[in-house]
């Protein structure tokens, strides 16, 4: 009786760590769904691993209940690693107007966050502000090469492209900024004037991928009820001794 009702303890323990992989996978596939009409996206993807083995034993041998019997190995389910974006261009699309801008090959634009932060982002949706400047719609002053603002009336803009070795090192800010602890390395890319690049989310992908991490949910939530009824037999049955 003890032993089941240990075992079931540990299976709720390994269900509710697959809970919460699906939990941050769905998290993440709904984002990229969301956003698949967000200029200058890139798609978040998730890398886990499986939990590393651990001994299990008991005191359940012998005469007396009081030998230690070694039950054998036991994984507590999955565990997330981290997240890495999915770096490839996105279809460019024309627009004709002269604030808009896409970068046609690698690298990310420059902007100064209003916190005087150094931001990037591959969306090249900017506008003009009042001081004649180039910025984001979030108002982000966006940087030549010279690390000063670009003025939107100036003809071939020389923009600030960074590139980084490592994207995951990047963290997103929301809005398709992203900042990042790690200095990117300045490149030359071709950037065109009246086009923008449209969010590299594979919409089919992403789709199959929610279905079947809906599925593993119903799954792991048909085992949970079973789990859930065997304990509570267990529990009800000690009750009577």
């Amino acid at each position: 009786l003890f032993r089941s009702k240990s075992g079931m303890i540990r299976s709720i323990d390994t269900l509710k760590s697959n809970f919460e992989v699906l939990q941050k996978r769905q998290e993440a596939i709904s984002a990229n769904i969301a956003n698949v009409n967000t200029n200058g996206y890139q798609e978040k993807k998730l890398f886990q691993s499986t939990l590393k083995n651990v001994q299990l034993h008991n005191f359940m041998g012998g005469l007396k209940n009081e030998q230690r019997v070694d039950v054998g190995n036991f994984t507590f389910g999955n565990q997330i690693d981290g997240s890495y974006l999915n770096t490839q261009s996105g279809a460019m699309h024309e627009t004709d107007l002269k604030t808009d801008f896409a970068i046609n090959g690698a690298g990310y634009f420059t902007v100064r966050m209003n916190n005087g932060q150094i931001g990037y982002t591959r969306n090249g949706n900017f506008t003009e502000n009042r001081q004649g400047q180039l910025v984001t719609q979030e108002g982000y002053a966006v940087l030549g090469a010279n690390g000063q603002a670009i003025q939107a009336n100036e003809a071939n803009p020389n923009f600030m492209i960074v590139s980084f070795n490592n994207a995951s090192a990047l963290q997103n800010q929301g809005n398709t900024i992203y900042t990042s602890n790690t200095a990117g390395t300045q490149i030359r890319s071709e950037v065109v004037q009246g086009m923008l690049e449209g969010s590299n989310t594979d919409t089919a992908q992403n789709m199959v991928d929610l279905i079947q991490t809906s599925r593993e949910f119903e799954a792991n939530q048909k085992v949970l009820s079973t789990a859930n009824q065997t304990l509570s037999k267990a529990v009800n049955e000690l009750g009577k001794i």
